[in-house]
């Protein structure tokens, strides 16, 4: 039997569905970009074709984004649980984080949603989606 995978997405793809608009999340595309040096993961934004389609997938909603999504295969993660499952992979000091796994979800998720929910207003928005540079244009999800 296959597995049904989402849109655009091959077997292997490690997928980070961030929010385009926002400043933090646009920040955290770049720390990705920068620190994940064996290109295990692929960004894409909530409001691209490739992310809108994702999340339909998933049955999320397509037009508000209060959480990253991080898609492994057919498997979406949300919240505390899509960070730690990206920094668990990336090298030292930031693998160290995944300590917080041994923390309940719903404390870990607390402490998410305090800062996804202020987001816009403690780290401010940009009027319109950040596109990536050329130079890190294979590093993003695209329907080709």
């Amino acid at each position: 039997m296959t597995m049904s995978l989402p849109p655009y997405m091959s077997e292997n793809d490690k997928v980070i569905l961030f929010d385009g608009v926002c400043k933090l999340c646009n920040f955290w595309s770049g720390f990705i970009i920068k620190h994940d040096t064996q290109n295990i993961f692929k960004l894409a934004s909530v409001q691209s074709p490739e992310g809108q389609s994702i999340l339909a997938y998933f049955n999320y909603p397509t037009d508000r984004f209060d959480t990253m999504l991080y898609i492994e295969g057919s498997k979406a993660y949300q919240q505390s649980d899509a960070f730690l499952n990206v920094v668990s992979q990336l090298g030292l000091p930031w693998k160290l984080f995944s300590v917080f796994k041994c923390l309940p979800a719903f404390i870990r998720n607390w402490g998410y949603d305090r800062i996804a929910l202020n987001r816009y207003f403690l780290f401010g928005k940009y009027d319109h989606c950040i596109l990536p540079s050329a130079e890190h244009q294979s590093r993003f999800l695209t329907g080709n």
